[in-house]
């Protein structure tokens, strides 16, 4: 069945009684049962209809609400490549998700869940994980359309890496096929346990077969814990004007806004600052008292979130002690008009809940504000031994591993918040769906690849601006 486009159903519910007090194995017979209103192989469907909107358009639309300032380099940024665009146009995705067949089960949706948005976090209690982490379009939507943009990301990946299309296919089914097991491995357990269960990267690196590939995850897992914190970030990022320590300028990814000296904090920075400090527990606002805020300076981030209103600041509790935060506005999921509307009045905080529903530990810093002309943010630490793998760079071989591991991330992701029964027994144990997810996928890289065309072709034409930065 298709998943209604103006969906009414509310989003805040409680998890249905019907499905809390259900055994598991009617639980799996229901989710089987959906098989007869949405087959497995229907999922391998992808036609654009003749009234899909304009790829140009559509990167048009989400540039609305974004510093004019920063477009073109926006532009610039997705028109790199089919990958970098894919990364930019989560609103075209969204818009093509929502009229394909869906089971109509619904979780806690990344929204944006492409393979570079998993990575390597630390928990409070400073222990690797791994899961996804850019949650900017978070919101309460069908199970498919994350697996969807993820597994569609890995054939983009691979042949943006100059990988073979069976190696590319190789992936997504190795993906899928990792998201089916441990899904059904989920189902069966207790729900404390399930809520406790955490993707360790460290689990992850020991169960990896290639001794090549292991040897360098452990050693860059190591690297990453020196060096990812904001002691080990603060000389990188960190200068000094008149005996303070200021954020240093590095354009064009950090600056100070024009007629806003390194140092000097705008009375609008404090006030959004102390209503993100009424956001945290009472435990963590006295954590965050002990430091004082020293700078901000404007940074643009990835592809998809430049030209949104983002900052980094810089706290410090005392010399050679300092803590850097990072502020990213949080606009309207792109998932919304198809799968109904945040409950939360401050996007901010849907961004947040949706961190906490998502991850199994997030960070301690992470909460919401919003700011005096209306525009809303979400908090947390600019990086927290945040592992970002080079996946621009990998092998086949790495590549099928990644994979593995962001299938079984996603599955946990989607298993925290909803019926993980359900979505098994609809699932499987053959590769039916896997194989239908793997022609998707495919099909929809072909039509990224039109879609890039598009722009490239619109900015040739003077019909879009677009900055191209200088590879380095």
């Amino acid at each position: 069945m298709l998943e209604n486009r103006k969906s009414r159903h509310p989003i805040n519910r409680k998890f249905p009684a019907s499905q809390r007090h259900q055994s598991l194995a009617e639980l799996q017979a229901m989710g089987k049962a959906l098989r007869e209103k949405c087959p497995r192989t229907s999922h391998a469907e992808w036609r654009p209809p003749h009234t899909r909107p304009d790829p140009v358009h559509l990167v048009l639309k989400a540039d609305e609400g974004r510093l004019p300032e920063l477009l073109p380099l926006r532009h610039g940024r997705m028109v790199a490549s089919p990958f970098t665009f894919y990364r930019g146009s989560a609103l075209a995705m969204a818009v093509d998700l929502a009229g394909l067949p869906s089971t109509g089960i619904r979780v806690q949706c990344g929204g944006d869940s492409h393979l570079v948005n998993f990575r390597g976090l630390a928990t409070p209690e400073r222990q690797v994980i791994f899961a996804v982490n850019d949650l900017d379009e978070t919101l309460p939507a069908p199970w498919e359309w994350d697996l969807k943009r993820l597994a569609a990301s890995f054939v983009i990946a691979c042949r943006d890496n100059g990988l073979s299309e069976s190696a590319a296919k190789d992936a997504v089914l190795t993906c899928v096929g990792s998201y089916r097991e441990h899904m059904a491995e989920f189902a069966e357990m207790k729900v404390l346990d399930l809520w406790y269960f955490a993707v360790e990267a460290e689990m992850l690196i020991s169960g990896v077969k290639d001794t090549g590939i292991r040897r360098s995850a452990l050693k860059r897992l190591a690297k990453a814990r020196e060096s990812s914190t904001s002691e080990g970030l603060f000389p990188k990022l960190v200068g000094e004007a008149g005996g303070s320590p200021v954020i240093k300028d590095q354009l064009p990814a950090i600056f100070h806004w024009k007629g806003h000296k390194a140092g000097d904090i705008h009375p609008e920075v404090r006030e959004a600052f102390a209503s993100y400090r009424e956001s945290l527990s009472p435990n963590h606002r006295m954590l965050l008292d002990r430091y004082e805020i020293k700078d901000a300076a404007a940074k643009v981030v990835g592809v998809g979130s430049v030209g949104t209103l983002c900052w980094m600041m810089l706290l410090m509790a005392g010399e050679g002690d300092p803590l850097i935060l990072q502020v990213k506005e949080a606009r309207a999921s792109v998932l919304e008009a198809y799968a109904g509307k945040s409950i939360y009045p401050n996007r901010g905080q849907r961004v947040v809940n949706g961190h906490r529903l998502m991850q199994p530990a997030s960070d301690i810093f992470l909460g919401w504000t919003e700011g005096r002309r209306g525009r809303h943010f979400y908090i947390r630490q600019l990086r927290d031994v945040k592992i970002k793998l080079p996946v621009e760079t990998f092998d086949k071989a790495r590549m099928t591993v990644f994979a593995e591991c962001c299938g079984y991330s996603l599955a946990l992701s989607h298993a925290r918040s909803g019926p993980a029964a359900m979505i098994s027994g609809y699932l499987g144990k053959s590769d039916r769906f896997d194989e239908a997810i793997a022609e998707f996928s495919v099909a929809y890289a072909d039509q990224n690849e039109k879609d890039h065309s598009a722009l490239k072709r619109a900015i040739r034409e003077g019909k879009v601006k677009a900055i191209i930065e200088e590879k380095k």
